[in-house]
């Protein structure tokens, strides 16, 4: 098989093209919550809370050199983020859950089935 037929078996397969597809849409997504979460939540909730503990710049916060600060802003930047996808999870699988049948009692089989049973009790 020559090389072009054997790259093209491989790039356009299904599952790589698929996989290509959702790499690109998670990186938009990520896009969005990550706007979401620097733009809207930190400047309505997260800078008002430093600002009452006097840590406005918490970025900048070190000690002898070490930036524990940007660990710190990370961290919390990481807690936001993955608190808000939760939040949309939880949302869309809300949405997309699959309403549950009623019981509407017991099958025409179920019921031969037991009138089954209740006969081979009594023959015995």
């Amino acid at each position: 098989m020559g090389f072009i037929k054997e790259f093209k078996s491989f790039a356009f397969k299904g599952n790589v093209v698929d996989l290509a597809v959702g790499v690109i849409i998670g990186a938009a997504f990520g896009k969005i919550i990550s706007s979401l979460v620097e733009d809207v939540i930190t400047p309505l909730l997260l800078n008002p809370a430093l600002k009452t503990v006097g840590a406005e710049n918490i970025a900048q916060l070190s000690w002898n050199g070490v930036k524990y600060g940007s660990f710190l802003s990370a961290s919390i930047s990481f807690l936001c983020i993955s608190m808000v996808l939760f939040w949309l999870i939880k949302f869309a699988n809300r949405i997309n859950k699959p309403e549950e049948k009623e019981a509407s009692g017991p099958t025409k089989d179920q019921i031969l089935l037991t009138e089954i049973r209740d006969l081979l009790k009594n023959r015995a």
